[in-house]
């Protein structure tokens, strides 16, 4: 059973590990700007456009959940801007709607006057390295009614879900080929105790 198992174990742990090395290199290298709440090219140049007559649904100002994301969809697909729909914010006072818009790499902010009909679209493109935190920080725990509104992002909740579970596949699968090869047993229970102190140690620093 053991000669049957170990080749097919270690194929599908080669292949699960390369399809999920350009993920790995995403989140492992955005780690490093978010730590340090820096990003190469934050100061990228910004571009502005107004859009007259623009198509407001009924009621869009009343509307909330699901049905103000759409009404706001419906007015991003008039004025030309494609995205997650990263936040809806609705100034009463003024009848103003502002609605930011994420891709990877770019940032839109429109600016909805409901009194006028009238938008002030602001982008933004600030390149590769912005756009890998994005991935990294997506799907994320904040505003889950309207996560997932763009084909895209529903593409990499998928993608992202897929990682983990990969991953934990690869750490199952990893342990099962290192304890059958019995030469490798006396370091990899130094390595595996190294990693569980430091993980202990870890988890007690944050908690105590």
């Amino acid at each position: 059973m053991t000669k049957q198992l170990y080749p097919v174990t270690r194929d599908l742990h080669l292949y699960a590990g390369l399809f999920l090395s350009p993920f790995l290199v995403v989140f492992a290298l955005s780690v490093f700007f978010l730590v340090h709440s820096w990003v190469p090219g934050s100061g990228a140049a910004v571009l502005s456009r107004n859009v007259d007559d623009v198509t407001i649904p009924a009621d869009f100002e009343q509307l909330k959940g699901r049905e103000q994301l759409a009404a706001a969809r419906a007015v991003l697909d008039e004025v030309g801007v494609g995205g997650e729909i990263w936040n809806l914010r609705y100034i009463p006072r003024d009848r103003r709607m502002s609605i930011t818009v994420n891709f990877p790499g770019r940032e839109t902010i429109v600016d909805l006057s409901v009194a006028t009909r009238t938008a002030v679209i602001t982008r933004r493109e600030p390149g590769l390295w912005d756009a890998m935190i994005y991935l990294h920080k997506l799907p994320g725990p904040h505003l889950v009614a309207i996560r997932g509104n763009s084909p895209f992002m529903q593409a990499w909740r998928w993608l992202a879900d897929a990682t983990v579970y990969l991953l934990i596949f690869i750490t199952g699968s990893g342990l099962y080929l290192w304890a059958i090869l019995r030469a490798e047993r006396r370091v990899g229970l130094m390595l595996l105790a190294a990693g569980a102190l430091s993980f202990g140690g870890l988890v007690y620093a944050v908690v105590g």
